[in-house]
């Protein structure tokens, strides 16, 4: 079972219009509660991010507002560049005492292989799990490539 959530490319279009509404459904079902962690190179700070949730929850209708609040609380965001190991320093340092960590990529999927790579690099690998949003791969030769550079750092 995964400890933290982190979302790589936390500032997209896909975060908002699907992953933040998916996860405030979740906490509300009771089936979310762990720190979730917003990565992105964009220099938002935390209190911008949380406002920006909300915004964006808030016009898709429906809000709980426990559910919200508990969202908001939950949330973290590392700003920082997905080829520079400060990024996952910082990421690191925000994981706090998680150990089994699940990342999800909502990035373009040429960042895979780096934001993986990364991962490694920094030791936030370890007991964690991957999940990359599509396309994996242009074909089976660059699927299997794909899967090989994630198998190096993650483990089956």
């Amino acid at each position: 079972m995964s400890d933290a959530l982190v979302i790589f490319g936390a500032t997209g279009d896909l975060s908002f219009r699907k992953i933040f509404p998916a996860l405030h459904d979740m906490i509300r079902a009771g089936q979310l509660d762990c720190p979730i962690i917003g990565v992105a190179r964009s220099a938002n700070p935390l209190d911008v991010m949380r406002e920006r949730i909300s915004a964006t929850m808030a016009s898709r209708g429906g809000v709980d507002e426990a559910a919200l609040t508990r969202l908001m609380a939950q949330f973290r965001y590392v700003q920082g560049d997905y080829g520079e190991a400060r990024t996952y320093e910082q990421l690191r340092a925000t994981l706090g005492q998680a150990q089994h960590p699940l990342y999800y990529l909502a990035i373009p999927p040429e960042m895979f292989a780096v934001v993986a790579s990364g991962l490694g690099r920094s030791g936030c690998a370890r007991g964690a799990r991957i999940v990359v949003e599509k396309p994996f791969g242009r074909d089976v030769a660059s699927a299997q490539a794909l899967n090989r550079e994630l198998l190096d750092v993650f483990e089956p």
